[in-house]
């Protein structure tokens, strides 16, 4: 019984992660995926905070503040 109730918070846990992105404040996803893209050796790049609607001059890597806005990376300088 008790492996079973472990299997099934797991899995709720898994399934619920991307929700969690998307209420998680902006500047602390930023921080977060900047701190990720460092580790991978990535000198020159910028993360941008910008309206979920706007136009993207980049790849779209997080979304924030309940979905209302979205992290945009862009590599080098």
């Amino acid at each position: 019984m008790q492996m079973k109730a472990l299997i099934a918070m797991v899995s709720l846990i898994l399934i619920a992660s991307p929700v969690v992105a998307q209420v998680m404040p902006c500047e602390e996803l930023k921080a977060q995926i900047e701190a990720k893209i460092k580790n991978n050796g990535v000198k020159e790049f910028t993360l941008t905070i910008v309206d979920k609607d706007a136009a993207e001059d980049g790849k779209v890597v997080g979304t924030c503040d309940g979905g209302s806005k979205k992290i945009v990376y862009r590599r080098g300088g």
